[in-house]
């Protein structure tokens, strides 16, 4: 399946858009490791077109971040074209990506995210509404319906390719399932055979086994990874080794998730302008880092009790002497089973 978008594997995986994770500093990491797409958090049209400070400096990328995606909201068709305009024209990122999936109450009480999936002529009215504003690619994210009763992704998918979308993600789960229960995967696998556009997967992908149980159930072209990649994005290095059925590479131990940690704090360190605001938004990344570690409870609660940077260093280094530090040594390949 041919995307409309540059990829560097004929099965590509895609780090997934999340508010408040996905920012530039996480998504350089992930490239690092693997990912070969990215996409931006998701970020209201509406923002975009009054260009509000705080959004438009979410939209900033670099180089060695692409492929990739920005992705908007909004249930305003004419919202979301000038959005699409702004983004192009300025930013030129590889696609824009549509958001049909959040579950979040107060995106979806306009209408947007999934708010839109109750509707289905607005959700063809916003991508055509997109495609008018753009010469990129235009891809969308869904959720396999509003709720049990309006569940059928086969037909969401259909409009959505009917109106211009050039790629569709599903994450198979309803909006009111929120992240609940578990994501559907036959309902990927179904929509990979109605659409003619490329399908990509996404839900309950915790571990690089998960990514391979994904390919051989649904069939799908790529692979979206989302929460599976909090404090591991070495998960897509170890994904695309069992793609490719080459060696896994190993999972870090101890020192080296811390040295991946404190590599991804400086990243940040450089990227954002408030230092001590950076810090404390850096904590529940330092949580996933060190989830599964002996001693792990006390560990994070001096990780996310930091205001510099300077201190997460010093924290790591106290464990590293300490007898908890010996004791995950002791576990050795013990530590390759904790998932994020």
């Amino acid at each position: 399946m041919t995307f409309p978008y540059p990829v560097q594997h004929p099965l590509p995986l895609i780090l997934a858009p999340m508010a408040g994770v996905s920012e530039s500093p996480f998504r350089r990491l992930c490239r690092q490791h693997g990912a070969d797409v990215v996409v931006t958090e998701f970020l209201s049209a509406e923002g975009i077109r009054r260009e509000n400070p705080a959004t438009v400096a979410k939209l900033r990328f670099g180089p060695d971040e692409r492929t990739i995606g920005v992705q908007i909201f909004g249930a305003d068709p004419d919202a979301m074209h000038d959005a699409a305009a702004l983004v192009t024209d300025v930013f030129q990122p590889d696609f824009i990506d549509i958001n049909f999936g959040c579950p979040v109450k107060k995106v979806v009480r306009r209408n947007g995210g999934s708010g839109c999936l109750k509707d289905l002529d607005l959700v063809q009215q916003v991508i055509r509404a997109v495609r008018s504003g753009t010469h990129l690619p235009v891809t969308v994210k869904i959720r396999s319906g509003w709720n049990e009763e309006m569940r059928n992704p086969v037909a969401i998918g259909l409009r959505c390719q009917d109106a211009g979308a050039t790629a569709l993600t599903l994450h198979a789960r309803t909006r009111t399932q929120m992240y609940t229960g578990h994501a559907h995967w036959d309902e990927i696998a179904a929509v990979k055979v109605a659409l003619s556009i490329p399908v990509i997967g996404n839900g309950d992908i915790k571990t690089p086994f998960d990514v391979v149980r994904m390919r051989e159930e649904t069939n799908a072209d790529g692979i979206m990874i989302a929460r599976g990649s909090f404090g591991q994005p070495w998960i897509f290095d170890q994904a695309r080794a069992l793609l490719d059925g080459t060696p896994m590479p190993a999972t870090p131990g101890v020192e080296g998730r811390f040295a991946i940690a404190l590599n991804h704090a400086r990243m940040v360190q450089e990227y954002e302008v408030d230092p001590e605001g950076a810090a404390i938004e850096f904590r529940k990344h330092l949580g996933w880092y060190v989830k599964g570690l002996p001693n792990s409870a006390d560990l994070r609660r001096r990780l996310h009790a930091v205001n510099t940077f300077g201190e997460i260093e010093g924290i790591f280094e106290e464990y590293l002497r300490s007898d908890a530090h010996l004791e995950a040594t002791q576990q050795g390949p013990a530590l390759e089973s904790v998932e994020a």
